[in-house]
């Protein structure tokens, strides 16, 4: 229980950050990898397993902010998919 603060803020960080993503296609795919490797290891007990899940979850979340900047930087527009979305919901 001691990790399950850290685990959901961690969790909650890298679903907000892979959201950033300007391009639909690194978004959801972030979004589904992160979702995924969570419940992959949700039943995770061993406290050394955790800890270098966690310390690869951070890795992983400063990887993503650093690809959203640099996708800010050379953004190419929308795709179709994406404005269809937004004129529907």
């Amino acid at each position: 229980m001691a990790y399950r603060r850290k685990v959901i803020q961690l969790y909650k960080d890298l679903l907000r950050e892979s959201r950033k993503f300007k391009s639909y296609n690194y978004r959801e795919y972030a979004l589904r990898r992160t979702r995924d490797a969570f419940k992959e290891h949700k039943n995770e007990d061993d406290p050394k397993k955790i800890t270098s899940l966690l310390k690869s979850a951070e890795e992983n979340l400063d990887i993503i902010r650093r690809q959203v900047l640099i996708g800010e930087m050379y953004s190419d527009g929308s795709l179709i998919i994406e404005s269809q979305a937004k004129h529907t919901t």
